[in-house]
């Protein structure tokens, strides 16, 4: 008997050009199978594409390094014959009477005709789309299997034009596939247009009754205390004669360790016709004052595994399926105070600060771990969305795996763009992609394998577009809400009141989240459609704060800078990508940035908008390196980014119901609009986010110079105080002062005090600020915030000179190490003292959110390895001893952005080469400490086999790596 369930095909895979083979795919799969990875045949990347086997295999350049994008040909030079691949394996299977297996594709780019053993079947048109093919009279009877896959090219994969442009010539949105393939301002062309088998290939062992998406909804009464369970699922009954099921669904949560806790158990009894289909819903579960799932900044994550059983008379266990449930409900409505749309989750407003998401490799090399990354960042940056943009993809359920269990609200659309259908230059598809019929059914296959996730928030129609008229009606419908999820403006509740008998929620295709039919529409941007979102360039930082700087209530899409470290520039360019951009002076008294050849091909935004907004560089002087370049940058990215969320939560509530970046990350190695590059190493940026988005937070108006105290949670703060100190460049603390007996009420941003400082006496040019808010009762440190600044019509060109200084540091450190796993305590001290300054908050004992957890990357993985643990109290962590290092300085003054690295260390290290281990999570990076203040960070990373990490602290005062573990 074969193994019940499912499993992956995803090693052991060839793939060779169509045009090189010639043999059939029955010949490929009975008497000719290739036998080894010899040519044509070379071996793939499944889940990949076309372009990311190629490259394995050393057959094309990395087009993602400097300029070798060009030397790749592109499809619509080649024709579609050139990137049509075979892609072979082999698996073994030997079923016994009664039992089915099920090939299966979730996702493959754009069609294939499928060989198995010699039997042909066919794999239709469109990317997002699950194929599930039963095999079970195809497989050998001595169950070794030969299975080959001819996979082709989208059917418009189009032209790019000289200039580029957002989508080519929009030819690939005639297709119902990812529209970003042919470039856009942000992204050179994918040559082969994804082509491939992209996405999870797996076959499945059943009896004769098989389960198919399982819908779960959780509905909510008298205040959240009383809670029911609805699951709807489709079965299959494959044989010949009536199958007498026991259906059975058990929801448990997870205790300690591996300890399960069953909530409930259910069995139900049923008959099924012969070959039949048919759809149960079970009787609801009643669960009391469940743990309910929260975004990030608001609770915890509570997640439940909700198992289904199908045991069929005479056979036994059937088919089983599971999935992690979270209880929470999401409603949406427009704010009338802002005219924004305005999200509530489990009844409490939540303030939206996050970001644009376009995919994570633009060759879809997409994996668990690679997903785990991402979605740890945007939790760390403290967001709370994440927007799915529409001409990426139906993002994947690891993705939303990991946005389940990080908290991370999720926006996802469709595959409509403004710029690929009817509102691009020139104007083309204004109806959209050629086949209606195929569009909704991608969309509503992507519904069921998604619908289930706690962290899918909203469902949209398109970017800056809307579908089809005939599709957007179609989305309408089939995503209409069910009554309980209606949202009455009138008294702000559902319908849980009502004794109305309504159908179960479980048997809507969703029915639990709304659908929004643009990105411009219904609460977003002007709501109208028109291009009110933006701006997408550099900005004075103050102006973030300004009433006039963004009029409507909630903006999709507001983006700027993204240059990243030095190390980055040089792994992935030339040495003729190492020429920083010449400053040309015009005459305007403006700057223009002209980028070197590599850096335009990777879409550079510069620091300046020569006419509106000065260089925003050339304050800290004028670059003379490719390193001394990258480190300003990183000064402008932190304030930039800061200054962003900072003047959206000013006006929290008042003016805007929230904010998503463009963009957080890029799927190639771009050089705009990221707080994290391809190879994985942050930005300064994203701790200026970090800073900004935390759920209290405490910060200076930019435009009123207004210190105020931010509060984005549900309980009210007191009992706390801010303290205000000003340094300056020779280490004396020219203002200080303390605000007691403050207040912050829930959900508010609230003016404390006009900063005075540089208002007095003799202020300096240039100097550095520091905010603390903290618990009166301990003085335990709630936010904690760092500014730099000059006076009005001033520069930094101070801190040139400041560099000079020697401040002193004491670096601990003990690691923690399991396996491969480094999770290292760092506490660094300024140990430079003035005598003139004394304060309990020196050492920056930070409070711990209720919803906090530690920054091991292994500390999160529910579902996989049990409940959240703090590390340091397994057992099966190995400790090294404390480490004690400490820098030479004479100097008092502020040890000014200070940054860690993690480097393999190795003796035979070649000049140039990039020893960094990627990727690292810090608690906090680019961070100041004034004299005598203490900080501790938290580092955690994986190593490769046999490389020993070392690392490494850099800062403005400190220009060589300092090995400090």
């Amino acid at each position: 008997m074969a193994k019940m369930g499912k499993t992956k095909l995803d090693s052991g895979w060839l793939a060779a050009r169509s045009t090189e083979v010639h043999l059939d795919g029955v010949q490929l799969t009975t008497t000719h199978p290739p036998s080894a990875a010899s040519p044509p045949w070379m071996e793939a990347v499944i889940p990949g594409t076309v372009l990311a086997t190629l490259l394995k295999n050393n057959l094309i350049p990395d087009p993602f390094y400097g300029l070798c994008n060009d030397e790749i040909i592109d499809i619509a030079d080649s024709g579609r014959e050139y990137y049509t691949f075979w892609f072979f394996t082999t698996f073994h299977s030997k079923l016994t009477s009664n039992q089915h297996l099920d090939l299966n594709f979730r996702a493959i780019n754009y069609s294939a005709e499928v060989y198995l053993n010699g039997h042909k079947m066919i794999l239709p048109k469109g990317m997002f789309r699950r194929h599930s093919l039963d095999v079970s009279n195809m497989l050998h009877p001595d169950g070794q299997n030969i299975l080959a896959v001819l996979v082709h090219p989208p059917d418009h994969p189009g032209t790019i034009p000289p200039e580029g442009g957002q989508g080519g010539d929009h030819e690939i949105g005639k297709d119902v596939a990812a529209q970003y393939v042919q470039g856009w301002d942000w992204m050179t062309p994918i040559r082969d247009r994804n082509t491939g088998i992209w996405d999870e290939v797996s076959i499945s062992v059943t009896g004769p009754v098989k389960i198919i998406d399982p819908h779960l909804v959780s509905t909510f009464f008298d205040d959240y205390k009383r809670v029911y369970l609805h699951t709807t699922t489709e079965l299959e009954n494959r044989s010949a004669r009536v199958a007498e099921c026991s259906l059975t669904i058990q929801v448990t949560t997870e205790l300690e360790g591996s300890i399960c806790l069953v909530e409930h158990l259910q069995t139900q009894q049923m008959s099924i016709p012969p070959k039949a289909n048919v759809q149960y819903t079970f009787p609801e579960l009643f669960f009391y004052k469940p743990n309910l799932w929260w975004p990030n900044g608001m609770g915890r994550q509570s997640l439940y595994t909700v198992s289904i059983t199908v045991d069929v008379k005479g056979y036994g266990e059937s088919d089983m399926c599971s999935h992690l449930f979270g209880f929470r409900k999401i409603e949406s409505f427009i704010d009338s105070n802002t005219g924004g749309r305005l999200f509530k989750v489990n009844g409490e407003p939540i303030f939206i600060r996050g970001g644009n998401w376009i995919l994570s490799d633009g060759l879809l090399r997409l994996s668990k771990k690679r997903y785990q990354t991402d979605i740890k960042f945007h939790a760390d940056m403290n967001f709370n969305m994440m927007r799915c943009w529409g001409g990426g993809l139906a993002e994947r359920p690891e993705f939303y795996h990991y946005c389940d269990i990080y908290g991370l609200l999720v926006w996802q659309e469709f595959w409509i763009t403004g710029d690929c259908d009817g509102r691009g230059i020139p104007v083309s598809n204004p109806n959209g992609p050629l086949d209606h019929e195929l569009f909704l059914l991608c969309a509503r296959d992507t519904v069921k394998l998604l619908r289930n996730h706690p962290s899918l928030a909203l469902w949209v129609g398109g970017n800056e577009q809307i579908p089809p008229k005939d599709i957007n009606s179609a989305l309408k419908n089939d995503l209409k809400l069910h009554p309980h999820f209606e949202y009455l403006k009138e008294n702000g509740k559902g319908l849980e009141h009502t004794s109305a008998i309504l159908k179960d929620p479980s048997q809507y295709l969703d029915g639990t989240r709304i659908y929004i039919q643009g990105s411009m529409w219904d609460g977003f941007a002007n709501g109208k459609g028109d291009f009110t979102d933006g701006p997408y360039e550099i900005q004075n930082p103050e102006d973030f704060f300004k009433d006039n700087f963004y009029k409507y209530g909630f903006n999709p899409e507001v983006g700027s800078v993204g240059v990243p470290v030095a190390a980055t520039i040089r792994a992935t360019m030339p040495k003729d990508g190492w020429q920083i951009p010449l400053f040309k002076k015009l005459s305007n008294g403006y700057i223009q940035e002209v980028p070197n050849p590599i850096w335009d091909y990777h879409k550079y935004i510069p620091y300046s908008k020569p006419s509106l907004v000065h260089d925003q560089i050339e304050p800290y002087g004028i670059p003379n390196d490719l390193d001394d370049f990258c480190l300003k940058a990183q000064l402008v990215n932190y304030v930039q980014y800061r200054a962003l969320l900072e003047g959206w939560t000013s006006h929290m509530w008042s003016k805007f119901t929230g904010v998503l970046i463009w963009k957080t990350q890029n799927p190639w190695t771009g050089l705009r609009g990221q707080f994290y590059d391809h190879l994985l190493e942050q930005t300064a940026g994203f701790y200026g986010c970090r800073s900004a988005a935390e759920p209290i937070h405490i910060q200076l108006n930019l435009a009123t110079h207004i210190i105020q105290a931010v509060n984005t949670t549900s309980e009210e703060l007191s009992e706390v105080a801010i303290e205000t100190t000003v340094w300056d460049l020779d280490g004396m603390c020219p203002y200080y002062k303390v605000s007691e007996k403050l207040s912050v009420p829930p959900k508010s941003t609230v003016p404390i005090v006009e900063m005075k400082y540089p208002k007095t006496k003799n202020p300096k040019a240039v100097y550095f600020l520091l905010l603390k808010l903290y618990k009166v009762s301990d003085y335990s440190i709630i936010s904690r915030n760092f500014y730099w600044l000059h006076l009005s019509g001033g520069d930094y060109k101070l801190l040139e000179t400041f560099k000079k200084k020697k401040i002193p540091l004491k670096i601990t450190s003990q690691a923690f190490i399991k396996g491969s796993t480094y999770d290292i305590q760092m506490h660094v001290q300024n140990v430079s003292k003035n005598p003139e300054y004394e304060s309990p908050l020196y050492k920056n004992n930070f409070i711990t959110r209720q919803d906090d957890q530690d920054f091991s990357m292994t500390s999160r993985g529910k579902g996989e390895v049990g409940l959240v643990r703090r590390i340091y109290g397994l057992f099966s962590w190995g400790s090294e001893g404390v480490r004690i290092v400490e820098t030479e300085g004479s100097d008092v003054g502020v040890a000014f952005f200070l940054h860690f690295s993690v480097h393999a260390l190795r003796s035979d290290r070649k000049e140039g080469e990039d020893t960094r281990i990627l990727p690292v999570h810090y608690s906090d990076n680019y961070f100041s400490l004034v004299p005598g203040e203490v900080m501790s960070i938290n580092i955690s990373f994986e190593v490769p086999p046999g490389v020993t990490p070392r690392v490494t602290l850099r800062g403005w005062n400190y220009h060589v790596n300092h090995t400090v573990h």
